[in-house]
């Protein structure tokens, strides 16, 4: 067993095995069907560790689904779950739930905003144009042009609140553009137009109530790039365990992380995507709050590489259940 893995082994994380847990997942969001699978491997889990645990498919009534249970373990995704609205319900109804509280949920879930706050604490991130599809459609000529004194091309354009690389679209010159637009916007009338970055795609995850970086994981999917399929199909994607990079590249990273994840007040669990440049500048893609818990999913990958396993994982994470406001 590693280091890391015995230090969580003496935080006493088994004093919840007297409450009635209950595992909140699927939703109303495009990413149903993960959060579903996330869902499953969690009650699972907790019901080899011994907790009284029951599966709640978060649909209709889910006010009064809750109220007979004492933690909530939210295994959501995407809207309507990690962006602060389930997390609000609970604090109203005085249930602890794992994760991160009510404002942190919606601003990680918020990319634009996310990355405005990056800017501002000096956290590198790509360079982006923002517009809203509220209105109508933007104008084409003015957009490119903003484009070109701004990211240029290639560059990503992804619906603002959705994860799972669902929606997200790789535009390489301005004839690709309106088709790239109303693809995102099929999710979202928030758009996001970020620079592409070429380079190494590596994730850090983040948990635990006194936090702890996991191992760097290096993702090369062999499409070249992480969309849905290579994320959810193993055969895809490979993944280097801790990645290849130099002592001090791999210590800024680290360090990168954690003050994500304190800067934006994520609690519990979290995971920070980074591109590393050909010049070893690690960019800020996103942060996650409720990463998935399937078969091929990223953080109980790094957590299995640090000695820790899916089990007492899951115990981590319900260690961090609390009311936060």
């Amino acid at each position: 067993m590693g280091e890391l893995a015995g230090r969580f082994l003496k935080i006493g994380i088994r004093e919840q095995k007297n409450k009635k847990i209950g595992v909140l997942a699927g939703g109303l969001s495009s990413e149903r069907e993960i959060s579903l699978k996330t869902g499953i491997n969690i009650f699972e889990s907790l019901k080899r560790s011994g907790y009284n645990t029951d599966f709640i498919d978060v649909k209709d009534d889910l006010m009064e689904k809750v109220r007979s249970i004492d933690i909530a373990f939210l295994a959501l995704h995407g809207r309507y779950g990690e962006d602060g609205t389930v997390q609000g319900m609970l604090e109203l109804l005085k249930i602890p739930y794992t994760g991160s509280g009510v404002l942190s949920s919606a601003v990680v879930l918020d990319k634009i905003l996310s990355k405005k706050i990056f800017i501002m604490e000096n956290i590198p991130t790509p360079p982006f144009i923002e517009f809203d599809l509220k209105g109508p459609m933007p104008e084409l000529h003015s957009l490119k042009e903003d484009i070109e004194a701004k990211t240029g091309y290639p560059l990503v354009v992804k619906p603002n609140s959705e994860g799972s690389t669902i929606g997200i679209v790789t535009v390489y010159d301005g004839s690709q553009l309106e088709d790239g637009i109303k693809e995102a916007a099929r999710y979202d009338k928030r758009i996001l137009l970020e620079k592409y970055i070429r380079g190494r795609e590596l994730t850090v995850g983040i948990i635990g109530s006194d936090p702890e970086v996991l191992p760097i994981i290096e993702i090369k999917p062999k499409s070249g790039f992480f969309d849905f399929d290579s994320k959810y199909k193993s055969d895809l994607t490979e993944y280097i365990i801790p990645a290849d990079i130099d002592k001090k590249a791999a210590e800024n990273i680290r360090e990168i992380s954690m003050n994500c994840h304190k800067i934006l007040g994520c609690s519990g669990i979290s995971r920070v995507d980074f591109i590393l440049d050909s010049a070893g500048t690690p960019y800020v893609l996103e942060i996650n709050t409720m990463p998935g818990m399937t078969s091929t999913s990223l953080v109980p990958m790094a957590a299995d590489a640090a000695g820790i396993s899916f089990d007492l994982l899951v115990e981590i994470i319900l260690d961090s259940a609390k009311l936060k406001i």
